[in-house]
């Protein structure tokens, strides 16, 4: 193997578990959207945040903490880039 390739080959198995997630509205997007975006939260707890926000929309990340079973302060640093709130 050329250096070039051992390179690129070291690169992607240094990266082949990271994942990349992107902003995600709590507020408006779907289920499906949060628990692929969201660091942490699987279908059951983006089933929930989308079953709590219909009572009123989350003001912030320390509002859907309180409000979602599941997620805590945790879930909420991981996800700190990619959380938006407006409605």
């Amino acid at each position: 193997m050329n250096a070039p390739k051992a390179v690129l080959t070291a690169l992607l198995l240094t990266f082949a578990g990271s994942v990349w997630a992107g902003p995600v509205n709590v507020n408006t997007a779907d289920a499906k959207t949060i628990a692929k975006e969201l660091a942490g939260v699987g279908d059951k707890i983006a089933e929930a945040i989308v079953t709590e926000r219909a009572k009123a929309p989350f003001k912030d990340g320390a509002d859907l903490a309180k409000r979602v079973k599941g997620v805590g302060d945790a879930i909420i640093t991981k996800n700190k880039d990619n959380l938006k709130f407006s409605s």
